[in-house]
């Protein structure tokens, strides 16, 4: 059975690393050979039928999931449309997120997904927390809607996956007040409704009790698993000391709550709940009363928290366990793990896109691998203590090889932030953030204040210890050879005691550890264009240096394209500092991301045209302002600023726009120019005074393709046969116009848009080389 599901979920693993679907006839085809195969009862064959069934299984699920989706013609056109609230709504600075069932579509002929997530802008009434719409509800909102897309990067978050994952086919906004929006029913009566408001009312109780309090996000997190409360620069401490996993409903949590719960029903049932003559345990024997009792605990908590993966594996390792022993039979640990394993991919074919999953599961089988075979002759709390110690030792190295591939980071603080954190969180402060969640108040208050008074303290020592510069560790994301060995590695180190030479498994890590960051060759350079919505961020590599041309917008208040793109990338490619920092203009679709990039990486000096007092400015190291005339070389590649005129900053009246940093990247002939947002006026002063230093072979479309720019006369000057427009997708400024891109059309040169191509890297030596993510790294769900 074990190696079954396994070969299940290696189906459908493959599937969704497939850039089309099957055809239905495939699919079926497939579960048919895979039915034939069952019938020949050898191993081989049994294994190659899973393996089948799991991808045809996937490629089923994707196939209908994918039959719903908004017609392109419907994008950006208000809909009236009726539905319920069915999920927890999100507040933000200035509005609220959920997602949105839809029941009826007014428009006649229009089609809709069922499923929708919106935002509904200014929806914050000024009360603390207060929240306008609920779960639950039935709204009749006028809104406009788009297909799922999603940035598009290396290392980045594949939200378009993810929507899948949720069942969501759309997303949109909802139009202002006065477009007809109005609430009809104040409860729709239904099991997701009734479980969801009963979270929204938990997450109320507790954000009151704990208003205006640091830490009330983790609070929320440890009773509902609501972690969407939780500033970033916290969640920075928590991976950095390895402890996020706590920060949550984690399989621990749900084990002991259900444990809790058997304990007492196992108490209870035995003295009959003290009911005289009862002998209820003559009925029922007590064990398997506490089973049932322990599995509906386990199964209430997981709904509560949201039903994630770890908490859903937990459920399901719990629910087996308490089956096998209504049933009299007799399961290992890892039988149950892999029929856990199994229901959950069956469920949700794009679990296995999350780490999550990977992490939870690894983990586990982490601890069963290195207890296989283990007997400790200590008793009492010896047995405890180093039962505690071998396990986290355990997952700390067995995790290693898949942390590194998920994140490029590992903590080496893990261990002993741990070593603190499980017992306080786990058997302090969820008890008693439970407690308080469900007592009135004032009693609530207090218990409350206490679980949060902990977790303070505990966040305190958390971030002495993320501020050491040996908290964690970087590395490349390995290659598949690379974690393969590593894993293999790890089996060694982590085998039962006897094995020879376990400590010769470390070996197998070296070139996992020692792999370093690509780079060009000396004389040639590559730039990567992100992207990242409506801004811009490029980043411009040689032999041994690396700039970065702008950083992206800001998204929302603590979200912005250095935390969500940036970054990742830098640490996904193992590159620990850049060179340079080039802030082209203050707009905050160029700057938006430039203070979260300095606090994330050492960037040696910046270069910008923004104003001596700006927070970009004051947090860098070092700052030079742009100005034409300033080069410098980096491994036989020479940077060029082009513009802007020095006595440009002496004009009070000239926009941002046109003090834009205009840099020329150049080497062997070939060339980009990234020209900021500048618009008519200074492509025409940069043709009069240097149209020769103009020439190059790709060109960072000005101002996105703004109707302000890209004038004949700059492109005559320029000559590129290549044009990037950093563009986000259905942007309100429809950026690049239509005339613009005619016009580049008409001179013959061919464009790359990050909202279509995704990030698009360029290599520069003796030829260009291009490549799109979303080409070569593209999924089925990708622009469906």
């Amino acid at each position: 059975m074990r190696c079954a599901i396994l070969a299940f979920l290696s189906g459908v693993a493959w599937l969704q690393t497939l850039a089309a679907l099957p055809a239905p006839p495939t699919i079926f085809g497939a579960a048919v050979i895979a039915l034939l195969l069952c019938a020949f009862k050898r191993r081989a064959a049994t294994l190659l039928a899973s393996a089948l069934l799991g991808a045809a299984w996937a490629a089923l699920s994707a196939t209908l999931a994918l039959a719903e989706a908004l017609p392109r013609e419907l994008e950006g056109r208000d809909l009236a449309i009726i539905g319920t609230v069915d999920s927890l709504p999100h507040e933000f600075e200035g509005g609220t997120r959920f997602n949105f069932r839809v029941e009826q579509v007014l428009e006649p002929g229009a089609t809709v997904p069922a499923r929708v997530a919106l935002s509904w802008y200014g929806r914050i009434t000024g009360q603390a927390n207060a929240l306008t719409v609920a779960p639950g509800e039935r709204w009749q909102l006028v809104v406009r809607l788009q297909r799922p897309h999603g940035n598009a990067n290396p290392h980045g978050f594949d939200y378009e996956g993810w929507l899948l994952e949720q069942g969501v086919r759309a997303t949109g906004y909802v139009r202002p007040a006065g477009s007809g929006n109005q609430r009809l029913a104040a409860f729709v009566p239904g099991v997701g409704h009734a479980v969801e408001r009963a979270r929204a009312a938990l997450r109320r109780h507790i954000l009151a009790q704990l208003e205006g309090k640091p830490y009330a996000g983790v609070i929320v997190a440890l009773v509902i698993g609501d972690q969407r409360g939780i500033d970033q620069p916290d969640w920075d401490v928590f991976n950095r000391t390895g402890i996020s996993h706590l920060v949550s409903i984690s399989g621990l949590h749900v084990t002991m709550l259900a444990g809790l719960a058997a304990w007492a029903m196992s108490a209870l049932w035995r003295r009959s709940f003290f009911v005289e003559g009862a002998a209820l345990p003559l009925l029922l024997p007590a064990q398997k009363a506490a089973a049932v009792a322990g599995a509906l605990t386990a199964l209430l908590y997981v709904l509560l928290a949201g039903f994630g993966v770890p908490a859903q594996r937990t459920l399901y390792m719990l629910a087996a366990g308490a089956l096998a022993l209504w049933c009299g039979r007799v399961v290992t640990l890892s039988q149950v793990l892999c029929l856990a394993l199994g229901v959950v991919v069956i469920i949700d074919p794009w679990a296995v896109l999350s780490a999550g999953f990977w992490l939870s599961f690894g983990a586990v089988a982490v601890i069963l691998y290195a207890n296989l075979g283990r007997v400790d002759f200590a008793t009492g709390w010896r047995r405890t203590l180093r039962t505690a110690v071998q396990t986290q030792y355990a997952i700390t190295v067995g995790l290693v090889p898949l942390t590194l591939m998920l994140f490029s980071q590992v903590s080496i603080v893990s261990p002993l932030a741990n070593a603190v954190a499980i017992p306080v969180v786990s058997l302090l402060v969820t008890p008693l953030a439970l407690a308080g969640a469900l007592l009135p108040a004032p009693l609530a208050a207090w218990v409350l204040g206490l679980a949060h008074a902990l977790v303070a303290l505990l966040a305190e020592g958390l971030a002495w210890l993320a501020a050491r510069p040996y908290a964690a560790g970087s590395a490349p994301a390995p290659q598949p050879w690379g974690l393969a060995l590593a894993l293999a590695g790890t089996a060694w180190m982590l085998a039962p005691r006897g094995w020879p030479h376990r400590w010769a498994g470390l070996t197998a890590w070296l070139p996992m550890l020692t792999q370093l960051p690509s780079a060009p060759e000396d004389g040639s350079f590559t730039v990567t264009a992100f992207d990242v919505g409506q801004g811009m961020a490029l980043l411009v590599e040689t032999h041994r240096h690396r700039l970065l041309y702008d950083a992206g917008p800001q998204y929302a208040p603590g979200s912005d394209a250095a935390g969500r793109i940036l970054l990742p990338y830098l640490r996904g490619r193992g590159i620990g500092k850049l060179d340079a920092l080039v802030v082209s203009h203050s707009d905050t679709d160029h700057a938006g991301g430039a203070r979260a990039l300095l606090a994330g990486v050492p960037v040696a000096q910046v270069r910008s045209s923004l104003a001596p007092a700006h927070a970009v400015v004051r947090a860098a190291r070092s700052h030079t302002r742009c100005a034409a005339g300033q080069a410098w070389n980096w491994d036989g590649v020479r940077f060029d600023m082009l513009g802007p005129a020095p006595e440009s900053y002496a004009n009070a009246g000239l926009k941002a726009n046109g003090r834009s940093c205009v840099l020329r990247v150049s080497s062997g002939g070939r060339a980009i120019l990234l020209a900021g947002d500048i618009e008519a006026a200074q492509e025409a002063q940069l043709v009069a005074q240097a149209p020769g230093a103009l020439r190059a072979d790709v060109l960072l479309a000005p101002h996105h393709g703004s109707g302000t720019s890209s004038t004949v006369g700059f492109l005559a000057a320029v000559k590129p046969t290549v044009v990037i427009f950093q563009v986000g997708y259905r942007n309100r400024y429809r950026h690049p116009k239509p005339a613009v891109l005619a016009r580049y059309q008409a001179l013959g040169i061919g464009s790359l848009r990050t909202d279509e191509a995704g990030a698009v890297t360029i290599g520069f030596g003796q030829s260009i080389g291009l490549s799109a993510y979303r080409l070569s790294h593209r999924r089925y769900w990708h622009g469906r």
